[in-house]
């Protein structure tokens, strides 16, 4: 086991964060240029190899990894964060990064709402004062009452909400099995999963574009590394908060990049949703030491 060093988990987590950024912003220019549906399949190729590399080279090998207690639950997790990343990325698409990641950023609420049907754990009040207050910001910047609610803005809600089961999901497999074989299920469910949707939107894409592509496949290897080495040397409970740094990395490349615009009412909003998430992080944190 690694040694603890809270402060490198910090900075791992910082780095994953903005890896993870990136990867969200190739990933909206190639959806653009060719569909969402390719670029995933493509995506998860290399995925798929790398999980299998770090697999085989785990205690016990594949045979061991690939060894589950829960089989059919771990590959529902694998083919519901494929479509997942689907639904988010089109998100990307139609709304922008900016938008998109405020939005997404509830899914820290949803798991702590759905925690108790799903998992049987206890909310207390607190914490359900901190979900409803994080709703309050999404309504500030989905503004159904303003005269510019649009439909769209419900695709990274329902993004959000398939990520937060996924996450309730990893937390229940992982009462009979290793991370390892969640990870390794993670990759092969999700592989066959983007293959089966994603052959059937092939398109050519441009020199350049496929350059693009080997750099989105080689920053989803090298964010999912960089989160594991955080995992190694430090608790997620004191790394996790950083990671609403994506939100702002993101909105960044969003706004430098793609011209996009952040609106007064998104800025207010995210920012109550990632402060009640904090505070839900926090909560939850002190409820599993007491």
């Amino acid at each position: 086991m690694a040694q603890q060093d809270t402060r490198l988990g910090i900075w791992l987590m910082v780095l994953t964060t903005f890896i993870f950024a990136l990867q969200d912003g190739l990933s909206r220019h190639l959806s653009e240029a060719t569909n969402v549906y390719m670029v995933t399949m493509v995506r998860y190729w290399f995925f798929a190899v790398f999980v299998l590399t770090i697999a085989a080279r785990s205690k016990g090998g594949l045979r061991a990894a690939a060894k589950s207690g829960q089989p059919f639950l771990q590959a529902f997790r694998g083919v519901l964060l494929v479509l997942e990343i689907c639904v988010m990325v089109t998100s990307f698409v139609y709304l922008g990064l900016v938008e998109a990641h405020a939005v997404f950023a509830c899914y820290p609420l949803l798991i702590a709402a759905l925690s108790g049907p799903v998992l049987g754990e206890k909310v207390g009040w607190r914490r359900w004062t901190a979900i409803g207050i994080g709703f309050v910001g999404i309504l500030i910047i989905l503004q159904p009452s303003g005269g510019v609610f649009s439909p769209l803005s419900a695709i990274p809600l329902l993004a959000a909400l398939m990520f937060a089961l996924y996450g309730l999901l990893t937390r229940r497999v992982a009462r009979t099995d290793s991370a390892a074989t969640s990870f390794f299920w993670t990759g092969v469910a999700g592989v066959v999963t983007a293959t089966l949707i994603g052959m059937w939107f092939w398109e050519p894409m441009s020199l350049p574009d496929w350059g693009m592509m080997a750099l989105l496949c080689l920053s989803g290897a090298t964010g999912h590394y960089t989160l594991i080495k955080c995992y190694e040397v430090a608790e997620a409970s004191a790394v996790q908060p950083f990671a609403y740094l994506q939100l702002v990395f993101a909105s960044a490349l969003g706004m430098l990049v793609f011209g996009e615009t952040l609106r007064p009412n998104v800025a207010l909003g995210a920012g109550i949703i990632v402060c009640a998430g904090i505070f839900t992080l926090i909560r939850a944190r002190k409820a599993a030491q007491g």
